[in-house]
């Protein structure tokens, strides 16, 4: 349904056209697209806002699912299907439609459709930044790297410091830039991004990147102290964070500060959202390979990343759980686990691709590696194919593949080191994120 001809034509703050909104509601959806850029708290409050003062605003009920799409919890997803239902009765113009036609591909679980209709939105809109940032989003969540670049990159040239959220673009061009090896880029990108809004908790989320990928922990230490109020405080990326300086920690050697951080930081309230599941389970697991008994904290995980073994959905959170479930020596859960992503395997979906490329050979080498069969672990890493970066997550994330795979090789090569309790010094695997490949090679040598 498209908006009635001759209609005057309400604009955002980035000049794209609007459908059924008001200037009140227009004000509140303003707020909610700052603090979404920003990474920071309270962008679904102003869209409730927004909708009570206008309940025909296409972009504001449009803006609700996306958030809920943007993430690995499949019944957040689900959530989103009523929002888009009671959207594509309201009259809209082409561009919303596009945005209502990506979120019903991601509800029929076609990510790569949804991101081929945002990329022609933002051909058409440069400066539609919900569509840019939602796409990137997506672009994160199935590992195209590449594809994050060109398309912020793309759009760089319509935007300039005279437009709200001008700071967002370039930490996304930043966050981009580190994924795909452009390091020193990336940190200039993420400093310009501060220099034009010091409250951007994404692009302090980028500098932990470049000091963890460039090997500068005490930087990264530094960094994220001297920035503390501002991505600990009111943002939805503060556990993420902790779980940062826990890593830059854990890298210079200082086990007791990362497993501190983890009590009361990364798992102080229990939390179980899915984010910090995974923060929570990657810094135990790391903890873990540097000879630390973590003792109870494990149980505690595998009970809260039980909920999700039947979710077959995404390949990424069930990395995860196995590893909640091995840390436990949880062995029925971890077999369960198995069993779902044997099924799941077998399915045409999205889901069943990832699991029968990556899922099942990482997760059963979890399982092996965590019964001290380091051999069967090794053979089932090397099965991993070369795209596992199509689990999505960053290089960072996913760098726990190789330092499990490191840290097997070395069992192997080294067993008299490795006796019953064993705590050995700090482990820290130099290049881990060059690859499996490169872990395969020291296996070789």
């Amino acid at each position: 349904m498209s908006a009635p001809a001759g209609a005057r034509v309400t604009r955002d703050a980035r000049g794209c056209a609007v459908s059924g909104a008001n200037p009140r509601a227009l004000e509140a959806f303003e707020r909610a697209v700052c603090a979404s850029q920003s990474w920071r708290t309270g962008a679904e409050e102003h869209l409730a806002q927004a909708l009570r003062e206008a309940p025909g605003f296409v972009m504001a009920h449009a803006m609700q699912a996306h958030l809920m799409l943007g993430g690995r919890d499949a019944r957040r997803v689900q959530a989103a299907r009523p929002l888009h239902a009671h959207a594509r009765g309201l009259p809209a113009n082409a561009r919303e439609r596009m945005h209502l036609a990506a979120i019903e591909a991601v509800l029929d679980d076609d990510y790569d459709r949804a991101r081929t209709l945002l990329g022609e939105v933002l051909r058409e809109h440069p400066r539609d930044a919900i569509a840019l940032q939602v796409a990137h989003s997506f672009d994160y969540i199935t590992g195209d790297s590449q594809c994050m670049q060109e398309r912020v990159r793309g759009v760089l040239p319509a935007w300039s410091g005279e437009l709200p959220g001008f700071h967002a673009v370039l930490s996304m061009h930043a966050f981009s830039l580190v994924e795909c090896g452009e390091y020193e880029r990336a940190e200039a990108a993420a400093r310009e991004a501060l220099a034009h809004n010091p409250r951007d908790a994404r692009a302090h989320h980028v500098m932990a990147h470049v000091f963890e990928m460039t090997r500068r922990p005490e930087s990264g230490v530094q960094w994220m102290n001297e920035h503390r109020p501002t991505w600990s405080c009111d943002t939805v990326v503060a556990t993420h964070c902790w779980w940062h300086l826990a890593l830059f920690h854990l890298a210079a050697g200082r086990l007791d500060e990362a497993l501190s951080l983890y009590d009361t930081r990364v798992r102080a309230v229990r939390s179980r959202q899915l984010a910090d599941l995974v923060d929570a389970v990657a810094l135990l697991w790391r903890i873990r390979l540097q000879g630390v008994d973590a003792g109870d904290r494990w149980g505690e995980l595998a009970e809260a990343w039980e909920p999700y073994i039947e979710d077959r959905f995404c390949t990424f959170n069930d990395l995860h759980a196995m590893m909640a479930f091995v840390g436990a020596s949880d062995w029925h859960r971890a077999r369960r686990l198995l069993q779902v992503l044997g099924k799941a395997g077998e399915g045409r979906s999205r889901h069943g691709y990832t699991t029968r490329q990556l899922g099942l050979p990482a997760t059963r080498a979890f399982m092996a590696f965590g019964q001290g069969l380091d051999a069967r672990a090794l053979e089932l890493l090397a099965r991993v194919p070369p795209h596992v970066h199509r689990i999505g997550g960053s290089h960072a994330q996913r760098d726990v593949l190789h330092l499990t795979m490191l840290h097997a090789i070395d069992r192997l090569r080294r067993p008299q080191r490795w006796g019953a309790g064993a705590v050995r010094r700090p482990f820290v695997a130099a290049g881990g994120h060059r690859g499996i490949a490169h872990a395969n090679a020291r296996a070789r040598a």
